[in-house]
């Protein structure tokens, strides 16, 4: 079978790229396609194996590099411009548009969904305060775009033959816009790269980009109140907001070189994660070390870090509710058994996920077209 890949945009290797890296590690012949494609030599080698996406024109618009998602109201009709009609198998990977490339009946289109597009949806509100636009002309502007991008997304659905969601969460998230079932393989962790450290100190670590939804904010905010040395590993927009408000009990260290932060991994007394996130990769790299979780009881941490066994799950986004959580973790420390965590973790492995991509696609594949042949059988 003839093979499209499909991707939002390439610029760095975060979560969704280690999807489609895994998917290249399975399929080696995908045609890669993409809204713009910035990728690094090294990550070009490690995602495609060296090749190049085949891009839209928003890859040759002004500033496109660093500032892409400016065209977000261009994203839906550049999207549409990929022909894939010679392809007989499309698999999208998608956390904004590109579930939306043109397909027809004779192709079948697998999409792994990493999210419907926050910003049009669930953060839709959120997003428009974080960036200033409740009000004003530009404020106007940018909602009459977010309205006419969840009009086209919804037209969308059916583009999609079956979808493939990175959680429950996620899954249900899918049901409750779109109206479709999806099927749920938890995305791949490097679980192998992270070691078992039963050895640890007496601080807690937070790791994460410096951006408002990751609310490293709140966890500062915590330890503030509380005797206890808090390690926060990270850069980004809120840096300088972070510093600010940080007392002298918490270690600001800026980005760090992945030997480093899995060394402060291994050696945190608990792992602090405050975020409402899909699915949320580093929870599951600090147990792969054996490091309980402190997360909240949301989103995709609700399911990969289990309460009272793996770590400790706090209701809401506030310092109460997660000084309680730190209080209970404290209390109930020793009960943690860091070999039975790091076993929670080997359940999200690379091996297994390929594993499950491969069979789910194979045998979908297959059953399309026995459907094609019973068809043309019956004509």
């Amino acid at each position: 079978m003839k093979k499209a890949l499909v991707h939002d945009w390439f610029s760095v290797y975060a979560g969704a790229e280690k999807c489609v890296e895994s998917f290249t590690n399975i399929w080696d012949d995908f045609d890669v396609y993409s809204l713009i494609d910035f990728l690094s030599d090294k990550d070009r080698e490690i995602i495609l194996k060296g090749k190049y996406a085949n891009t839209s024109f928003i890859q040759k618009l002004p500033f496109a590099k660093k500032k892409y998602r400016n065209y977000l109201p261009l994203f839906p009709f550049a999207i549409e411009q990929f022909d894939l009609s010679e392809y007989d198998l499309i698999l999208s990977s998608s956390h904004a548009v590109a579930k939306g490339v043109l397909t027809h009946s004779t192709q079948l289109h697998i999409c792994y969904m990493h999210t419907p597009i926050r910003y049009a949806w669930d953060l839709y509100f959120q997003y428009l305060k974080e960036s200033n636009l409740q009000k004003g002309l530009k404020g106007l502007i940018a909602k009459y775009f977010l309205h006419k991008i969840r009009i086209w997304d919804i037209s969308t659905i059916n583009r999609v033959d079956y979808y493939i969601a990175n959680s429950k969460y996620i899954a249900k998230r899918i049901k409750k816009i779109y109206g479709k079932n999806a099927d749920v393989i938890y995305p791949p962790v490097d679980v192998d790269k992270f070691e078992l450290c039963e050895k640890k100190e007496d601080f807690y670590l937070t790791a994460s980009r410096l951006v408002p939804y990751k609310k490293i904010d709140l966890i500062v905010k915590t330890f503030n109140e509380l005797d206890k040395k808090l390690v926060v590993i990270g850069d980004g927009p809120d840096m300088k907001k972070i510093k600010t408000i940080a007392k002298t009990n918490i270690e600001i260290l800026g980005y760090q070189n992945d030997k480093v932060l899995i060394e402060y991994m291994q050696k945190a007394k608990g792992f602090v994660f405050a975020a409402k996130e899909d699915f949320g990769i580093m929870p599951v790299e600090a147990q792969a070390c054996g490091t309980p979780v402190i997360c909240l009881g949301e989103g995709g941490t609700k399911e990969t870090v289990i309460d009272k066994i793996t770590g400790i799950h706090f209701e809401s986004q506030t310092v109460n509710s997660l000084k309680k959580a730190i209080e209970t973790f404290e209390k109930m420390y020793d009960e943690f058994d860091f070999k039975l965590i790091r076993k929670n973790a080997e359940k999200y492995s690379r091996k297994r996920f390929e594993k499950e991509i491969k069979d789910y696609v194979e045998n979908k594949y297959q059953v399309f077209v026995d459907k094609e042949l019973n068809v043309k059988k019956s004509i």
